[in-house]
């Protein structure tokens, strides 16, 4: 795909959902990187901040077939995956496939469900497969869950399990917006009913020749070595019990490439790593019990780190072009 096409797309495609999404442009542009690197999303704030509406646009924008899991405490893994139903007419069993089989998977409220069913979603999201009784499919591409969820203190939510929150590239935050932008979005509101009057900017395949190109950005020796210092930093502070693993330092340089080229260049700046990083990696971390009761966040943690490394002195330069 030309790359001056792919801008023309990427821009659109941010245009259109910002109508939708008043106020939150950053957030929706580190959506759009992170579905450029082929990465899953989780969507964590509060109730009614517009986490499943952006979920539902972004679907909507791109294309393609689309599931939704409302997820509840009484959600089985096989009404995420599908199930073998017997025919005693034919004397054989066929596959009804479930809603993780679509292009978007929007998971709402993921952690309503208990641990095993979010569990169901775990090859889902890291090998793009299912098996059902030994049987295994594979899932349409590109494939992208979307997932929401409330935070913990809300009743009737679940953690989610250490290595399914790490197999999400990003973790966003909507929060609520500023006043004169409430009041825009309640006249937008008259135009913009349901998602389902949103056309689609683009298709799947363009979304995967995308993501082939991003594959082939460039990342600098200098700025990988940034990238393992931090991991490394994280692993040795005094107050996280586990740092940034191997799998979210690959996270972070994908979701840095994609960034790269949203912005229309093959090659990644320091900048972009910087740009990034709030999303890809709290999550990842975890902290210390006296860290918690101290009540110090992920962020927190991050910031602190990131202080501790010397950032590739060209970043200061401004290098963005």
């Amino acid at each position: 795909m030309n790359q001056d096409h792919a801008q023309y797309l990427l821009e659109r495609l941010v245009e259109r959902v910002d109508r939708v999404i008043v106020g939150k442009k950053k957030e929706i542009e580190l959506a759009v990187v992170a579905m450029l690197s082929g990465g899953h999303i989780l969507l964590e704030d509060v109730p009614g901040v517009g986490k499943t509406l952006l979920a539902r646009t972004l679907a909507a924008c791109i294309g393609g077939t689309l599931g939704r899991i409302q997820f509840t405490s009484d959600l089985l893994p096989s009404d995420v995956t599908g199930v073998n139903v017997y025919h005693a007419k034919h004397g054989e069993f066929e596959f009804r496939p479930g809603p993780v089989f679509a292009h978007m998977l929007l998971a709402d409220e993921i952690n309503r469900a208990a641990p095993r069913t979010q569990s169901a979603l775990l090859e889902a999201m890291e090998e793009r497969k299912v098996t059902v009784d030994g049987v295994t499919r594979s899932l349409p591409k590109p494939f992208l869950l979307l997932a929401t969820q409330n935070p913990l203190e809300y009743e009737g939510t679940y953690r989610l399990p250490e290595a399914q929150l790490d197999r999400f590239l990003m973790r966003l935050t909507l929060g609520y917006p500023e006043p004169e932008q409430e009041i825009n979005m309640l006249g937008r509101m008259d135009i913009w009913s349901s998602e389902a009057e949103i056309k689609p900017v683009l298709v799947p395949e363009e979304m995967m020749a995308m993501q082939r190109q991003v594959r082939s950005v460039l990342v600098d020796d200098a700025i990988k070595r940034y990238m393992v210092s931090v991991a490394d930093a994280s692993r040795r502070h005094p107050q996280i019990a586990l740092g940034i693993s191997p799998r979210g330092t690959l996270a972070w340089m994908g979701a840095a490439k994609a960034m790269a080229y949203y912005k229309g260049r093959m090659f990644v700046t320091p900048d972009d790593v910087q740009a990034v990083a709030a999303a890809v990696l709290p999550h990842r971390l975890v902290l210390k019990t006296e860290a918690k009761l101290a009540d110090l966040r992920g962020e927190q943690a991050l910031a602190d780190v990131l202080a501790r490394v010397d950032v590739p002195i060209y970043a200061r330069l401004g290098a963005s072009s």
